[in-house]
């Protein structure tokens, strides 16, 4: 059985994206998927769009094998309830598979369930969650996250690509994969992909650490480590780092990829240049570097992204 906690104003796609990407897959497989919605009081618990669905209380559900916590304007009270608390700890206690979608990251913070854990949220939230959990091991730029039995999720429609992984555990690949046509996603994309609204930002920076990442653009071909691009900022490496963090929403090391691949995928789609000396100028140093840092960015290797851009 699959339950979705929900709360009063929870954020609607966070309960809905999952449940139409189970249902799908169950019947895909065969195997019609048991979906429960659930919630601390049974009833209509209305959404923050105003939408309500019919949840069933905590007490009455069984058999419970996957949890997802939705997210949304209400978490901060969904992350005070002691019996929403208690609920989401027994569950990963007794090895069920929970998981969190944008914001409900909190509520399994509150549990208690993440710490020491690697996991993800929004990337608007991520540096109060730094600051809040410390003991966890916040990957701030990522679609989804696990470790072990706890998974997490960054903003709404990335509730449906944790549901899609799921769904490959439960199903394999292949339905997986006609769950997805279905939906009409343009293609499944994996846990390490970037949050594109951190993309966003780094390539426009306006903060603190813009004069840095415009140097650093300008460099790409030399090894940019965490080293010196603290010793350039004039930070320890340790500090620099999570003030990083904090600004941006991504690591160092992550921030320098996606400005390489940015420069890469403009020479690529603009030139006819050899994929190897674009590899090599922008910092990579070998092509089969590049290819995995594209797929992680755009879902495509580098000549795919070229093929496209020529039949364009």
């Amino acid at each position: 059985m699959i339950g979705i906690l929900v709360f009063p104003n929870f954020q609607l796609l966070d309960a809905a994206g999952p449940i139409a990407a189970f249902e799908i897959a169950g019947r895909l497989a065969g195997a019609p998927a048991s979906i429960k919605v659930i919630a601390a009081e049974p009833g209509e618990i209305a959404s923050s769009s105003g939408v309500a669905l019919l949840a069933r209380g905590l007490r009455s559900i069984a058999g419970l094998e996957t949890l997802i916590v939705a997210g949304g304007q209400g978490v901060r009270a969904a992350a005070s309830c002691p019996r929403i608390l208690a609920f989401v700890r027994k569950a990963a206690q007794r090895g069920c598979r929970v998981a969190s979608v944008c914001s409900g990251a909190y509520v399994l913070a509150e549990a208690g369930i993440l710490d020491g854990r690697h996991a993800t949220t929004h990337w608007r939230h991520t540096q109060h969650f730094l600051a809040s959990y410390p003991q966890i091991k916040l990957a701030p730029d990522r679609i989804f996250a696990r470790d072990g039995n706890i998974w997490s999720s960054a903003g709404i429609s990335a509730g449906i690509d944790l549901a899609l992984a799921m769904i490959i555990e439960d199903h394999g690949e292949a339905v997986a994969q006609a769950a997805a046509r279905q939906l009409v996603l343009y293609h499944r994309r994996g846990g390490g992909q970037s949050q594109f609204s951190s993309l966003l930002e780094l390539k426009a920076p306006t903060g603190r650490f813009a004069p840095l990442l415009s140097w650093a653009r300008e460099h790409l071909d030399q090894a940019l480590t965490v080293e010196r691009l603290a010793e350039h900022a004039g930070m320890s490496a340790r500090h620099f780092t999570r003030a990083f963090i904090a600004e941006t929403g991504a690591t160092p090391s992550k921030a320098i990829e996606r400005l390489r691949v940015e420069v890469a995928r403009q020479r690529v789609q603009g030139s006819s240049e050899a994929i190897e000396l674009i590899a090599q100028s922008a910092g990579f140093r070998d092509p089969e570097r590049m290819r995995r840092a594209f797929i992680r960015s755009f879902g495509q290797p580098p000549q795919a992204l070229r093929r496209a851009a020529r039949a364009g």
